[in-house]
């Protein structure tokens, strides 16, 4: 009998027996019919206390058998549900742990494939401009190459370096995102200034695209201006490579007693309806992406923006180009 192994119920039957059998012999001395009827007795609850403690140790036997399947990978939880009291308490609990167990679990699955995936996809973006640096390196290293010529791969490959300088600190930048080691301050500056801030870099290449940049601004901003203006330079930098020669950006900005909204357009292309839902996705490059784009961008502004209880959304205008709007919310919502 496998509940006679259990040490514990062994030894609390020799309890019972030892006690019975003095309470036996005592009646007995007493009175032979009270000796009987307390026999009768003490074995009614002995047979009880046998047959309660099969019964529970039957469940927790089930109990454990259930668990035993699900730890060795059953994808269905069947844990039954008991009657009150501790078993049913007992019972709760593991599942609970269980249920937390396998989330865990799962989730720990799918950082590994992201990371295999985000692996991939970094070796491939910056694999590419460095088969170009070893191209051009091979070019500068022949001995009758022209001055003019020379220059050119120069000013190539300074670009590169560049490209990939820009994708190694964005990626830093999602990485600490991700882990959440990105402390946000709260500061509180005008959105004009917020956004000729985030702009500065991009005059440049506006200017030599022969573009015009318009700028619409009233009220504050509140919150981390070094990342905002990272965020909103993204955003632009995007739309601005979008956007043929002679064309036009606008960002308008204002701010209201729930917000602080700031709107991006231009008179490009637009987003292909079939880009819009992946269009803030890590390394997605869409239909018109040129070959200069990482595809990480406007992922690393929703980040940003979201992380400051903030929104981003991108459509289409109704006659020409694409339109971003942030909104950072001045609470909970």
């Amino acid at each position: 009998m496998k509940l006679l192994r259990n040490s514990e119920v062994v030894r609390c039957l020799v309890i019972y027996l030892v006690i019975s059998a003095a309470a036996v012999l005592f009646s007995w001395y007493e009175d032979g019919s009270y000796g009987l009827f307390t026999l009768i007795l003490c074995v009614v609850f002995i047979v009880i206390y046998i047959v309660s403690t099969a019964r529970r140790y039957k469940r927790i036997s089930g109990m454990a058998e259930e668990i035993d399947r699900i730890l060795h990978g059953q994808s269905e939880l069947l844990l039954k549900s008991y009657s009150e009291g501790e078993l049913a308490i007992l019972e709760s609990e593991i599942y609970k742990m269980t249920v937390r167990l396998r989330e865990q679990q799962q989730r720990l699955l799918d950082d590994k494939v992201y990371l295999a995936d985000s692996i991939a996809d970094i070796s491939h973006q910056i694999r590419t401009p460095l088969t170009s640096i070893n191209l051009i390196v091979n070019f500068l290293s022949e001995p009758e190459i022209d001055e003019d010529r020379r220059g050119r791969l120069v000013r190539e490959l300074y670009d590169l370096l560049s490209r990939i300088e820009w994708l190694i600190n964005s990626l830093l930048k999602i990485s600490k995102l991700d882990a959440g080691m990105v402390s946000f301050k709260k500061e509180t500056l005008s959105l004009k200034e917020l956004i000729e801030k985030s702009c500065e870099t991009l005059m440049v290449p506006i200017e030599l695209r022969s573009q015009s940049l318009e700028i619409e601004a009233e009220g504050n901003f509140c919150g981390d201006v070094a990342w905002t203006c990272e965020a909103v330079g993204n955003v632009v930098k995007n739309c601005m490579e979008h956007t043929p020669e002679h064309g036009r950006l606008k960002i308008t900005a204002a701010e209201n007693a729930l917000f602080s909204e700031i709107i991006i357009t231009d008179n490009g292309s637009g987003i292909d309806r079939e880009d819009l839902p992946h269009i803030f996705e890590r390394f997605y490059k869409g239909k018109n992406s040129g070959d200069n784009g990482f595809g990480i961008g406007l992922a690393l502004a929703r980040m940003i923006v979201v992380s400051q209880n903030g929104i981003l959304k991108a459509e289409n205008n109704a006659d020409k180009g694409a339109r971003f709007t942030m909104r950072f919310y001045k609470s909970t919502v």
